[in-house]
């Protein structure tokens, strides 16, 4: 059956002669004319022979089974087949449900196996992508065509070229194409989304034909599919079942659909130009309508009429709301309990017994989600803003908890109640600080330092190194304890101490802080 298959595909696939198959099979070139012929009797293509069993295709070139014979018994059970076609898209119908109702009809008609095998060849006959295989309302294949439809500037005649996205119906073969700006994983989303909303319904699981922007790694047992794609799919209420690599008939579907879209709309618009992405997306709209009401020959109906009578009414229905695109990004858990969204180089906060851990944030346009343990710890309004910190108080720990309770007014406000120069030190150590966080600590030590040594003092101690313009917590205090806030020679205040491993440094003013509080 081997060379037999071969003798077939070289001469009516590759276009071989009959001499030159002869001696690349060595089958002898009569024969080789004689299975050519059979097959060409029998009324099937070549892509049929790809799924027919050695059997099948044995009883076809030995004229066993050809349908155009006149017989009067085989003739009326193969104008049922269209119907029986439409019915085994129905729940729990398969082919001995049917062969029963046929018998109850004809009691004389075929046995069970002679209509299994009958019915076979018809629907081997039919062009590949009609052969009715799957149910109603459970899958639907999508792909990206490889060629490409374009729009034109019209001002500057620069061409932009189109994506064309395909989604198919496994039962009623239902199609939708629209051009997309790429295939990323966005683009995919929407148009797939379009599709769903075209349909009127979604189907119980999406087939996409290993699409980088929907699988992140093809397998054939257990491919990797990209969150954003699989959260889509979660708020559509479908799953995703990649098509198995190097497995051509988990996406006949689609390639054919590919095929039918270069014949039905490339072609039709090809002598077109378009000058915009809604004048192009209204062409092949309208060539799809043709295609999809145009009528099949076999099933004596259109796509269309097949998808309303039989599978409409099987797809879920969709969600009021369209789906918010998310994008998803993983971040460790700083020190300081914040994660950090790199897209937007912004900080948010969570729990802080959550420091260390790995987290997942999920964002759209407006939210931002956090989740750990697959448990969402946090959620907050996007805040596009560089290098700032959005931070939940509730998620500081309580000796933190202080510091968020100041800010520049507030501490502004407070030394401008002990003087004019304390005032203008607070607002120099904000200035100079990359963020004014970073100095409200400063400021809080500096402002303590009157329940010490007096507002006056304090504010004559300001005024001092205010001109030497050194705006730091320490040299005020220094001032104070050599008692020279009133000396009017520059004293040797700001010099840095030696390094010395016993010598403390400003950043454990701090503690004095809290001790003098």
């Amino acid at each position: 059956m081997k060379k037999i298959r071969e003798v077939l595909r070289m001469v009516l696939e590759d276009g071989y002669s009959h001499r030159k198959t002869a001696k690349a099979t060595g089958v002898s070139r009569p024969t080789v004319g004689e299975y050519i012929a059979k097959f060409r009797e029998s009324g099937l293509k070549i892509d049929n022979i790809q799924v027919m069993s050695d059997s099948a295709l044995v009883e076809v070139l030995e004229q066993k089974a050809i349908v155009e014979e006149k017989d009067k018994k085989r003739e009326e059970l193969y104008g049922l087949f269209p119907g029986y076609g439409k019915e085994l898209l129905k729940t729990g119908v398969n082919l001995r449900v049917l062969w029963e109702e046929y018998r109850g009809i004809n009691p004389d008609g075929y046995g069970y196996s002679q209509f299994c095998y009958h019915y076979g060849v018809w629907n081997n006959s039919l062009e590949l992508s009609m052969r009715q295989e799957y149910k109603a309302g459970d899958k639907l294949f999508i792909d990206f065509t490889g060629k490409k439809l374009s729009i034109t500037d019209r001002e500057t005649g620069s061409v932009t070229e189109k994506e064309v996205f395909v989604a198919i119906l496994g039962a009623s073969q239902y199609t939708y194409v629209e051009a997309a700006d790429n295939q990323k994983k966005e683009s995919l989303i929407r148009a797939c989304e379009n599709a769903l909303r075209y349909f009127g319904g979604a189907p119980n699981a999406i087939v996409p034909d290993c699409l980088k922007s929907g699988v992140t790694r093809g397998d054939k047992y257990e491919p990797d599919i990209n969150p954003e794609f699989a959260d889509f799919a979660r708020h559509y209420g479908v799953c995703v079942l990649p098509a198995r690599p190097h497995e051509p008939r988990d996406k006949a579907h689609v390639e054919n659909a590919v095929k039918i879209v270069y014949s039905w709309i490339f072609a039709a618009l090809r002598n077109r130009v378009f000058y915009s992405t809604e004048e192009l997306y209204q062409a092949i709209r309208e060539q799809l309508e043709l295609y999809n009401s145009r009528t099949m020959q076999k099933l004596k109906v259109s796509r269309k009429e097949l998808f309303l009578e039989t599978e409409q009414n099987k797809l879920k229905p969709l969600p009021a709301e369209r789906y918010p695109f998310k994008q998803f990004a993983r971040a460790t858990v700083q020190f300081n309990y914040h994660v950090y969204l790199k897209e937007d180089a912004h900080y948010y906060s969570v729990p802080y017994r959550y420091r260390g851990q790995k987290a997942e944030i999920v964002y759209s346009d407006r939210v931002v989600e956090i989740f750990i343990d697959n448990l969402r710890i946090a959620s907050y309004a996007r805040d596009r803003r560089k290098h700032v910190y959005t931070t939940n108080r509730d998620h500081m720990p309580q000796n933190h908890r202080w510091v968020s309770e100041w800010n520049p007014e507030r501490l502004t406000r407070w030394g401008a109640s002990i003087g004019v120069n304390v005032c203008e030190m607070v607002k120099r150590i904000l200035a100079t600080r990359e963020h004014p966080e970073q100095g409200y600590k400063v400021c809080l030590g500096l402002l303590s330092l009157a329940k010490k040594y007096g507002n006056t003092r304090l504010d004559k101690a300001c005024a001092r190194a205010l001109s030497f313009q050194h705006y730091s917590y320490q040299g005020v205090k220094r001032i104070l304890e050599k008692g020279i806030e009133s000396f009017e020679e520059e004293a040797d205040l700001f010099v840095s101490a030696a390094a010395h491993e016993n010598i403390r440094g400003g950043q454990y003013y701090d503690e004095e802080v809290r001790n003098d509080q």
